[in-house]
């Protein structure tokens, strides 16, 4: 079989002339399914293949402990288990479990959270950043005050976060979780501001904090370290900046080696986030294998339980969770959508689902930030999934520059940002654009030190630049409506409550 693809979201490789951005390519179609309905779950796959689960109780130690001598009783491996929200993290061979484990008195909700064995099957990388090369780095000048690629980051101004510099950096009391593919803290340009005490690796579920844990191999995607330097790059003279240069970032490492983000992992990252003294989460991607998990479905029920009691345990603890929207050009407010892409583990295959039982998760969760993406032009960039009630903001994410160019000395319509191994590069998706609205976020917090989650959000919101619907939206100029746009200047399906402003986060 050929090997799935990766959702490591949200990155976009973009070359010129292309009619539409997507996060990545994805298998044929083979397979159709009726609404929100979902290929058989695991417990009608073969005895003896190994599976992980979450199961889902009361919190609270009494409840947890009397199911999890059901769960051996049911042949399952208790992994690690999250009193505090009631999450319990299995592995099991049995192919009834969660038909099994269902039944036991105090389990609210328990399903498995994939359908290809462990381990998940090898796949690409996808979306690669365009790497400056040490000579591009070499030859780069900026006026004074500037750090060396800043003039290429036209990003910033389009934000006023070179204006917010100007008043302050961030607080290094503060710090931003970058819950993702691993960040290389050893980075000329992260080192700096690195929070190490709040950085783990969370890939099995549960946290590992062996020294270095949260960095990605050499086979790893950037994608995490990319975004890192997009928060958080120290003004220090040396490579880029960051929107927010004066605060921390860690890294919290919660996608397998193939590049997939599992219930349990993002389960782990918030958990984690919460108890370290956590301001801000960034959460690039969504939790695989389902694109759009539907309540309808037990298994798919469980992971939306599972990861919403982590985020709102992350929020309860003073933490602001920002999420990148998706690359799809999708309407997340519409009726429905045909989803080509789940479960993209195994064998994905066309389901229509509607956008408001079936979540995008994190993105789509109560609470969370939900960021669209803009261009160089300031206009919803080709790729960005969009929704009135749905996206909250907007920040520069990038487009062609075929679509949105932006103005000298910057060249790329994309976003750069740190890579491993002390490099630089350009991406561009929703993945970038969440990170300027975290950034953002970062900043508020170092102004109002004591704002509560809720306050920061408010702020976040009533500070954003009011952005009219772009309309007509055709972005290629081909003749043919890309997207519509719907609701106000002061709130609408493309850019929300506007675009982030840094400069009014550090002045008001």
């Amino acid at each position: 079989m050929t090997a799935p693809y990766a959702r490591y979201r949200r990155a976009v490789a973009i070359p010129a002339g292309m009619a539409m951005a997507t996060a990545l390519a994805f298998l044929p179609n083979t397979m159709a399914t009726a609404a929100e309905d979902a290929p058989a779950p695991a417990s009608a796959r073969a005895e003896a293949t190994p599976l992980s689960y979450v199961v889902n109780v009361k919190p609270g130690h009494r409840t947890s402990a009397y199911v999890k001598k059901a769960v051996a009783k049911a042949g399952g491996t208790v992994v690690t288990s999250y009193d505090q929200i009631g999450v319990i993290v299995v592995h099991s061979s049995n192919a009834d479990f969660a038909k099994t484990v269902r039944k036991v008195r105090g389990v609210q909700s328990a399903g498995a959270t994939r359908t290809a064995p462990l381990p998940s099957a090898s796949t690409g990388d996808l979306g690669a950043p365009k790497v400056l090369s040490a000579a591009e780095v070499a030859k780069a000048e900026a006026p004074a005050g500037q750090d060396p690629l800043q003039p290429q980051q036209w990003d910033l101004p389009a934000i006023k976060a070179d204006k917010a510099h100007e008043k302050t950096l961030g607080s290094k009391k503060v710090t931003v979780a970058v819950i993702d593919t691993g960040v290389d803290d050893t980075h000329p340009d992260i080192a700096p501001n690195f929070d190490r005490k709040a950085s783990v690796n969370c890939v099995s579920g549960k946290p590992d904090t062996a020294d270095g844990a949260w960095r990605p191999s050499a086979a790893e995607s950037p994608h995490g370290t990319h975004v890192a330097g997009e928060i958080a790059a120290a003004k220090n003279g040396v490579g880029m900046t960051g929107v927010a240069p004066g605060v921390k970032v860690s890294g919290i490492k919660v996608s397998n080696p193939d590049g997939f983000f599992y219930t349990e992992a993002v389960v782990c990252g918030f958990v984690w986030a919460a108890e370290h003294g956590v301001d801000v989460t960034n959460n690039s991607y969504y939790t695989d294998p389902w694109y759009f998990n539907c309540k309808n479905d037990p298994d798919q029920k469980a992971l939306v339980d599972a990861v919403t009691r982590a985020a709102k345990y992350a929020e309860r603890k003073g933490a602001v969770n920002v999420a990148a929207a998706g690359n799809e050009n999708y309407d997340l407010a519409s009726d429905e959508i045909t989803d080509p892409s789940s479960p993209n583990d195994t064998t994905p295959g066309d389901r229509v689902v509607d956008p408001s039982k079936c979540l995008d998760i994190p993105t789509q969760l109560p609470g969370v930030v939900t960021v669209a993406s803009t261009g160089a032009k300031g206009i919803k960039s080709s790729f960005s999934n969009y929704g009135l009630g749905v996206a909250d903001i907007a920040a520069p994410g990038g487009d062609s520059t075929a679509y949105q160019k932006p103005e000298a000395p910057a060249t790329s319509g994309l976003i750069l940002g740190t890579l491993p191994g002390g490099k630089w590069g350009y991406m561009a998706g929703t993945s970038m654009a969440s990170p300027h609205v975290a950034g953002v976020a970062a900043l508020i917090k170092s102004t109002h030190p004591y704002a509560s989650p809720a306050l920061v959000k408010a702020l976040l919101y009533a500070e954003a630049d009011a952005t009219p619907c772009t309309d007509p939206y055709d972005i290629n100029a081909d003749g043919k409506i890309d997207a519509v746009c719907e609701g106000s200047k002061n709130r609408n399906g493309f850019y929300g409550w506007g675009i982030a402003d840094a400069l009014d986060a550090v002045t008001k």
